[in-house]
């Protein structure tokens, strides 16, 4: 990590401070570019707070999804044959709807696949990335396209600018990391509102996220242990490891083992969950924006938090490490944890040469390596093979 970007710091923490979030989060995009802090007003934006609105939910419109070419990000793109393999007549629909509760307000998108005639499927959680929106993350992951062939549900909650102007998930906000409360409480809320308006699967609800998503689906998983049956995460970070800007920026850059173990020592202080969801990750090892060793202590985490009650997550019987490489695409290190019952619950996925992005994703959205492995078949495939614990 070069000295800019620790020098500039110190504007960012002021700036945090005078209450400007936005001009903060622009001074650490600015910095994780490489480029120089621009000069800025010295008087303080004023900021309003609405009052929340309490018990709504509707759906606002119904759209139409065709799987070859649906949900791009720039309509103007040219349609494009369908990719080999995804169903290329199926039509789902691509339903935009808000939820709001004592804790805010949000928007979301959920797809529903052209097959779903009431019967009870599957639900996956997508949490999008900084300055993404669920049709970017959707075109970008291919994800409606394999619910599709798998016939599943894909929510898409979207963080809202007036939360973050980013419109990242405040995932470093203490608020934000407990149940009941803040952002959780809002996507928890979203996932229990499509569980009762849709014949959804109880015990095959699934989240994942992509960056600040899927520090957020870490979040999820950890706070609501009770409502999804496994998580996935690409380029994200554990649990706890920050509690503000200054502290996630640090974290995100992290290049010392030491300084990562005791961000997990601290996480685990701060856990309390019965049980610790299956997980995988994807991590690219050229990620400069949230440094690999993040994706490790996500897997590390999620195996050794003590008091779990979880018997998968006190030992591992045997790990196994596979090496290959994507047709056409990048190598990788695929580690396998497997329970104490012999089955996989944990799935590491190093992607070598891979930056800050969804492996295996579409260029028609962003953050995305259209080279291989693809991260979404691998999370779906992960993902149904993991159903929540019957009721007791």
């Amino acid at each position: 990590m070069n000295d800019g970007p620790l020098a500039g710091m110190s504007e960012v923490m002021r700036l945090t401070r005078s209450g400007r979030l936005q001009e903060a989060t622009s001074a650490i995009q600015g910095m994780l570019r490489g480029q120089p802090l621009a000069p800025v007003a010295t008087e303080p934006v004023r900021q309003t707070e609405k009052a929340p609105i309490e018990g709504v939910f509707r759906v606002i419109r119904k759209e139409p999804f065709r799987a070859s070419y649906a949900g791009l990000v720039k309509p103007a793109l040219p349609r494009r044959r369908p990719v080999s393999g995804w169903p290329p007549d199926a039509i789902g629909q691509f339903i935009t709807g808000l939820y709001t509760s004592r804790e805010g307000s949000r928007s979301y998108k959920l797809y529903i696949p052209g097959g779903y005639r009431g019967q009870s499927l599957p639900l996956v959680v997508m949490l999008h990335g900084c300055t993404q929106d669920p049709d970017d993350f959707a075109a970008g992951t291919r994800m409606n396209h394999v619910a599709e062939e798998h016939q599943c549900l894909v929510l898409y909650p979207a963080q809202g600018q007036g939360a973050n102007p980013s419109k990242c998930w405040n995932w470093f906000k203490e608020c934000d990391q407990r149940r009941d409360q803040g952002e959780p409480s809002i996507v928890a809320g979203i996932t229990r509102r499509i569980m009762s308006s849709h014949n959804v699967d109880r015990r095959r609800v699934y989240v994942a996220g992509l960056s600040a998503g899927g520090a957020m689906a870490v979040i999820m998983g950890m706070t609501y242990p009770d409502l999804y049956a496994a998580v996935g995460v690409h380029s994200g970070l554990a649990y706890g490891v920050a509690h503000d800007l200054p502290s996630a920026f640090a974290v995100m850059h992290r290049d010392n083992v030491a300084n990562g173990r005791m961000g997990i020592e601290g996480a685990r202080r701060r856990t309390i969950c019965e049980r610790v969801a299956p997980t995988i990750v994807f991590h690219g090892d050229r990620d400069t924006t949230v440094h690999p060793l993040n994706g490790e202590q996500v897997i590390a985490q999620s195996l050794t938090i003590p008091g779990s009650g979880n018997a998968d997550t006190e030992a591992s019987s045997y790990v196994t490490v596979e090496r290959g490489q994507a047709a056409k695409g990048h190598a990788y290190t695929r580690t396998i944890y497997y329970d104490t019952g012999g089955q996989p619950s944990r799935e590491h996925w190093l992607v070598h040469g891979a930056g800050h992005a969804w492996s295996g994703g579409s260029p028609h959205g962003s953050f995305t390596d259209p080279r291989g492995p693809d991260a979404t078949k691998e999370m779906i495939r992960f993902f149904l093979k993991h159903s929540q614990r019957a009721p007791r």
